[in-house]
């Protein structure tokens, strides 16, 4: 490994960590699947955030209107 990849690595894995960390409080205030959205979350990133604000916030503010 560079050392550019090592000064990442930490950098990259709290990412990870605050984007689950995230998600697991929003969907459990929202009921859903928070395990779900937590685990993704710490898989891959952008992705979760994403499809999380498709298919979580995006019909939870529409049924509050």
């Amino acid at each position: 490994m560079t050392t550019l990849e090592l000064y990442l690595l930490p950098v990259l894995v709290l990412v990870l960590l605050v984007q689950s960390t995230l998600l697991f409080i929003d969907a459990k205030k929202k009921q859903g699947f928070a395990w779900f959205w937590g685990l993704w979350g710490l898989i891959q990133f952008p992705m979760p955030t994403l499809f999380y604000f498709l298919f979580v916030i995006l019909p939870h503010r529409r049924r509050q209107k």
